[in-house]
């Protein structure tokens, strides 16, 4: 009886494929191993594709294990990639990755966007490096989950590199991987570099289009993030969406714009036809009770059609520390408390606003109730990037190899702000003690830590870029704008909200944040 032909197998470990049959499929591959046929690489290519799309991954891995050469069709490479990704085994997709023989773009860029996508993004980046290195070249889809993994972590100077390599090459960035440079220089406050790529685009898309809004807003230009809204508006190419309306009236909250924000409000269902999200609520909650216009906020929740979720909360918890407003704090805080008991954010605000209105004992009473819910409250951290090194500091922290340094440089900064006239806003400071204490307490928060190193270790006149987890405090914020005059520095401060600009003793937020 004859051999089957590789083109029989081929058709037989298809039908397997199509039926989704792996016991078929089993069957067919070791009927192969015992005739004595060799499979070659299309045969084998075929199984591997059968096993991963039927679930059979350690079948597919024992074959992959098995194959002479491992220059896989691409297809077969997503599929195994794809399954490994699904189980969590990103060691097993680099595994095979490292063994392939020719590696395309596409490999090289699905298995960068495996690493983005578990969280795990130095290795992403280190990979892209690799991927530069080897001379295969990247395409836009490589060049925009990179930018994006640069946007999440604000590594600007990674991404000015890709930039770079982009122009180097000669490749003008499609729509796709332009917007991810709007977005990745909107993330880390270099609206300049932002608007230069936006501005250089044929046809701006709507992600490029709403970066820009919500970059210039989250940077306290409201005015250049409402001027790009009507440009938008009136290029009659592209239309906003729920997302853009957030940038738009984010911009007019923190400029304090509130009958320009309501105006926007209603005009995203009268206007544009669109269904309210939550966020837009919240938008309009953060716009009134920075305001203090507590009774317009208190209607418009009352009349909302969906439930009020944590962000709208948490955005009528802050106007409430704004105009120690206690008793609708405490409204606030308990919607809160049932949505997301573990967040510590909603105790300390608590905890910080009793201790405006001086009643430690309800202070006090919050500490016990975070102990008996083992709730810890989140560690500030701030990072500056210096010739390309990150540097991370914790509130007091004296671990840098420069902190004696630091340390005495804040001291020196903290006699020439006083007598220029900084008094310490303590009125925040969580413990009852004795008011030096509490100035010795504020004077080693984690952004003065970064921005007392980028002073030290930068020349003169160099710009200072902080980034902080948390939202930055008030007398933080008075003392670096004393600080920006005193060392004749620009400073910017990103905090979890939004991109302080200090210069010369103002900052571009106008107190208003």
């Amino acid at each position: 009886m004859d051999r089957p032909s590789a083109a029989i197998y081929s058709v037989v470990v298809q039908s397997c494929l199509k039926t989704r049959s792996l016991e078929d499929g089993r069957k067919v591959h070791q009927h192969i191993k015992r005739s004595g046929f060799v499979p070659g690489q299309f045969i084998s290519n075929r199984l591997l594709d059968m096993y991963v799309k039927c679930d059979g991954m350690e079948d597919a891995k024992n074959l992959f294990d098995e194959m002479g050469r491992r220059d896989l069709y691409q297809v077969v490479w997503s599929s195994l990639s794809d399954m490994y990704g699904k189980c969590g085994s990103i060691e097993e997709a680099r595994h095979i990755f490292d063994r392939m023989v020719d590696r395309d773009v596409v490999t090289w860029t699905t298995m960068i966007g495996r690493y983005f996508e578990d969280g795990r993004r130095d290795e992403g980046l280190h990979l892209f490096k690799d991927l530069i290195k080897s001379g295969t070249r990247p395409n836009e889809f490589t060049f925009a989950g990179v930018l994006n993994a640069c946007s999440d972590v604000t590594a600007e100077q990674l991404g000015r590199q890709v930039h770079g390599y982009i122009t180097r090459v000669g490749s003008t960035p499609s729509s796709f991987a332009a917007s991810a440079l709007v977005h990745m220089y909107s993330k880390c406050g270099s609206m300049v570099n932002a608007e230069r790529v936006f501005k250089g685009m044929l046809q701006p898309d709507l992600v490029s289009w709403t970066s820009l809004i919500a970059g210039y807003a989250q940077n306290g230009k409201p005015n250049e993030a409402l001027h790009y809204f009507e440009l938008l508006l009136n290029s009659g190419k592209v239309y906003p969406d729920h997302i853009t309306f957030v940038g738009v009236l984010s911009a007019c909250a923190h400029a304090g714009l509130v009958d320009k924000g309501l105006q926007y409000f209603y005009s995203i269902k009268d206007k544009h036809g669109l269904t309210y999200t939550t966020d837009h609520y919240a938008c309009i909650i953060d716009l009134l009770a920075r305001c203090g216009r507590f009774e317009e906020a208190k209607r418009i929740i009352s009349g909302m059609p969906i439930k009020p979720d944590k962000f709208l909360w948490a955005s009528l918890l802050g106007g409430c520390r704004i105009h120690k407003n206690v008793e609708l704090a405490e409204k606030a805080a308990e919607a809160l408390f049932e949505i997301e008991p573990e967040n510590p954010a909603t105790y300390v605000t608590m905890a910080n606003i009793y201790a405006t209105a001086g009643k430690w004992a309800e202070v006090a009473k919050i500490r016990m109730i975070m102990d008996d819910r083992g709730v810890v409250k989140k560690p500030g951290k701030s990072w500056i990037e210096v010739k390309r090194k990150t540097h991370v500091f914790l509130v007091g922290d004296k671990s840098h190899p420069k902190s004696k340094q630091i340390h005495e440089f804040l001291g020196e900064l903290s006699r020439r702000m006083k007598e220029e006239g900084f008094v310490p806003d303590t009125n925040s400071v969580l413990h009852d003690v004795e008011e030096e204490q509490k100035e010795q307490n504020l004077s080693y928060h984690s952004e003065k830590l970064a921005i007392a190193y980028g002073v030290i270790s930068t020349a003169a006149g160099t710009p200072i870029k902080v980034f902080k987890n948390l939202r930055t405090c008030v007398d933080c914020h008075t003392a670096i704008k004393f600080i920006s005059k005193i060392v004749d520095r620009k400073i910017v401060v990103r905090d979890s909200a939004r991109f302080h600009c200090f210069e010369n003793g103002s900052c571009s937020c106008r107190d208003y944040w």
